[in-house]
């Protein structure tokens, strides 16, 4: 009997998955445990098991080619078994789910249709502005109607006809673009953050974090670890520690509940070739400085090679973005399903400050906390801003 081998769902998030490369092909003998082939997800590019015996007898899918969740990819069964009932049974069932699917609208009245002056609105718009009479205009779209296009090669007729009797040349150039398929990362970071931008109501604080202590603090940190400790491996210390003072930061809206989460896990933004990933430092507030610098590389390092695993991603009670490496001075997020916030951090910048009534060189940075006003007031938002700004700023209490 034969066994369709179909899309299967590799992430929480995964609705379609584009076949990297088949290991295998059509005639090959498979054994369960075979790798059949490589499939990229929204989020990495995994390998498909196989979990039966057989011969591969059917490929339905190019490498290149992206395949919905659950379509058919494959077949696998005995030699010679006929599969084309199989193949013809599944599209009935796709035509029918098309049918269902399928929505009359309803046909509107086309205004060209009808006697007057067939001219897009923006023909006429600009024919108002330049004082043309669009009757003396041909016109070169559907059924005749005058389009932009039309009235900018009519440059004679513009020069005669405008009061002021300017001549415009006309333009000659070519255009051109470049298309390339949208990755399955790019598909699903726009989905989800549209999802949580228009369904969780975001309000904005920021915060001025002097950086002196902590500038001073990582330089001898760094003097005697063997691990080179970054600013970014700080923040996330403290920030852990400041969300053990706030558990309603660290919570999460789920519709009907909300969770409060005991446990701390860190997401922190990765840029990628094809987007973003969130890998995950899991139990922060429970790791050391060290810990934290040697699991953020090792994680940015499969982020970027594409060799990340569900267990990278999932379960993140909070995110952090720092764009400060980038030049950036001031920015805000979007918040990660499903956290309540996400922090922005932005680069650290040499600033003339008050100190003791003088003006003195300083060293400061901005945070942005982005809050989901479900979960989180201003109030809440800003005590945890606090807590965090003493911390980073008086970096020794975050080693205690």
């Amino acid at each position: 009997m034969a066994e369709i081998i179909r899309m299967p769902k590799m992430s929480d998030t995964m609705e379609e998955g584009i076949i990297s490369s088949w290991l295998k092909k059509v005639g090959d003998k498979v054994n369960s445990g075979d790798i059949l082939a490589e499939v990229e997800t929204d989020k990495a590019t995994m390998e498909l098991e196989s979990y039966d015996d057989g011969i591969l007898l059917h490929i339905g899918v190019k490498n290149g080619e992206s395949v919905p969740v659950n379509d058919i990819i494959a077949i696998i069964g005995e030699k010679g078994e006929n599969i084309k009932e199989i193949l013809k049974e599944e599209e009935t069932k796709k035509e029918e789910t098309k049918e269902e699917e399928t929505i009359t609208i309803p046909e509107i009245n086309d205004i060209s249709k009808d006697k007057r002056l067939k001219a897009s609105p923006l023909a006429k718009k600009i024919a108002e502005e330049k004082g043309i009479n669009l009757t003396n205009i041909k016109g070169s779209g559907d059924g005749g109607r005058i389009i932009k296009k039309d009235i900018e090669e009519n440059t004679e007729i513009i020069s005669t006809q405008n009061s002021t009797n300017i001549i415009l040349p006309k333009t000659i150039g070519e255009e051109s673009f470049d298309e390339v398929p949208i990755s399955q990362m790019r598909k699903t970071i726009s989905k989800r953050l549209s999802e949580s931008k228009f369904s969780s109501p975001h309000f904005y604080i920021t915060m001025e974090i002097n950086m002196d202590n902590c500038i001073e603090g990582r330089k001898k940190i760094n003097e005697t670890s063997e691990v080179k400790i970054s600013f970014n491996d700080i923040i996330i210390k403290a920030t852990a520690a400041a969300l053990r003072k706030h558990p309603m930061i660290n919570s999460s809206y789920l519709e009907d509940k909300l969770r409060t989460n005991h446990h701390i896990h860190i997401g922190v933004a990765v840029a990628v070739k094809d987007g973003l990933l969130v890998p995950i430092i899991k139990f922060a507030d429970n790791k050391s400085l060290s810990h934290i610098s040697l699991e953020v590389k090792n994680l940015a390092n499969k982020a970027k090679n594409k060799n990340l695993q569900p267990s990278d991603w999932e379960g993140n009670t909070f995110t952090i973005s720092n764009l400060g490496m980038f030049g950036i001075d001031e920015f805000t997020a979007i918040i990660n399903p499903n956290d309540s916030c996400i922090l922005a951090v932005g680069g650290i910048k040499n600033t003339p400050i008050i100190k003791n009534g003088e003006i003195v060189p300083g060293n400061l940075m901005k945070v942005t906390l982005s809050c989901d006003h479900r979960i989180v007031d201003g109030a809440s938002g800003s005590a945890f801003l606090q807590t965090l700004k003493e911390l980073i700023e008086d970096p020794i209490k975050i080693l205690v």
